[in-house]
């Protein structure tokens, strides 16, 4: 979505096509599983809630894939950091959820750093065709979507007990069917299919990048489930730290020294939250049901890699 092709420097601009790939690629992984695990196809909870996922998903992924025109990939990325406050207060709404003190605190850190980041330096793509505070309202449109995303699929894991798998399969199809449409509704078909005849290189840039989203989501899943919510926050937080830091080294983008503090203040607060809930035996937690805001709205989390074109 930022780097060019071939020699007339040509930039893909048809984000839904993108999301499209990548839900095709996690239905045949899931539904290859389902059958590989001998788990039942038939829907664990009522399809509308599938649905409802699936449309505040793929609005989720599209913004975040359209930032991308007009903000350089370390904002679109240090913007995920923000989503700790839209998750809290989703789930205060949807939930009936309680935070205490020290996760506003931490949300608190997490807004201020990331507002002073984005406020005292250079936040506009390389090839940017807009203006950036039009990509920072993507990203706020995006935040708002994926935080409900997270918080309906924890609340759907509660009550219906659906398998990773079955979850997967079901909101990825009824995504692929809703990008779809949107795909030929916004009469960009045509336009994304003469980019990749022009251009084949975007069809492998496509699947790669399709096959990193299902991986992560195969990996957010397990490691969940296995080692609990608070490993999983740890592993994102230090993913998050070492992408925008590539990123800067690859694509040489200019860190002004407020933005350095920023960034400090931001990644502190999420280490020091991931301090708290490790040494807080965070098996209880689980049993207890609750959601920690640091894990909610990475479940279907799909993102361009630092290194990717598209």
């Amino acid at each position: 979505m930022s780097e060019p092709y071939g020699e007339s420097g040509d930039i893909f601009k048809v984000s839904v096509f993108l999301v499209l790939c990548n839900r095709l690629v996690a239905v045949c992984f899931a539904c290859g599983m389902i059958f590989g695990k001998g788990e039942a196809i038939k829907n664990a909870a009522p399809l509308w809630k599938y649905c409802a996922i699936s449309l505040s998903n793929v609005g989720a992924t599209w913004c975040q894939y359209e930032a991308l025109k007009y903000v350089s990939f370390p904002v679109q990325m240090l913007g995920k950091s923000f989503k700790m406050m839209p998750v809290m207060i989703w789930g205060i709404l949807i939930s009936q959820k309680r935070y205490g003190w020290s996760d506003w605190a931490v949300a608190a850190a997490v807004t201020g750093g990331v507002t002073e980041f984005l406020m005292t330096g250079s936040i506009k793509a390389k090839h940017s065709t807009g203006t950036g505070a039009y990509g920072l309202f993507l990203l706020l449109v995006f935040l708002g979507l994926d935080g409900f995303t997270s918080t309906f699929q924890e609340k759907l894991f509660k009550q219906h007990s659906t398998t990773k798998y079955n979850q997967m399969f079901y909101v990825n199809s009824f995504s692929c069917i809703v990008s779809f449409v949107t795909l030929l509704a916004s009469q960009k078909a045509g336009e994304a299919l003469r980019f990749c005849s022009a251009h084949p290189a975007i069809l492998t840039d496509a699947f790669t990048l399709s096959a990193a989203a299902v991986g992560g989501q195969w990996f957010i899943y397990s490691q969940v489930k296995e080692f609990g919510a608070l490993v999983f926050a740890a592993t994102m937080n230090l993913r998050q730290v070492i992408s925008i830091l590539v990123s800067y080294a690859t694509y040489h983008h200019t860190l002004q020294g407020p933005q350095a503090i920023g960034l400090l203040l931001v990644f502190g607060g999420l280490f020091y939250k991931s301090y708290l809930g490790l040494s807080a035996a965070p098996e209880r937690k689980e049993a207890k049901g609750e959601t920690d805001p640091l894990l909610s709205g990475n479940r279907q989390d799909v993102e361009a890699p630092s290194s990717a074109k598209a």
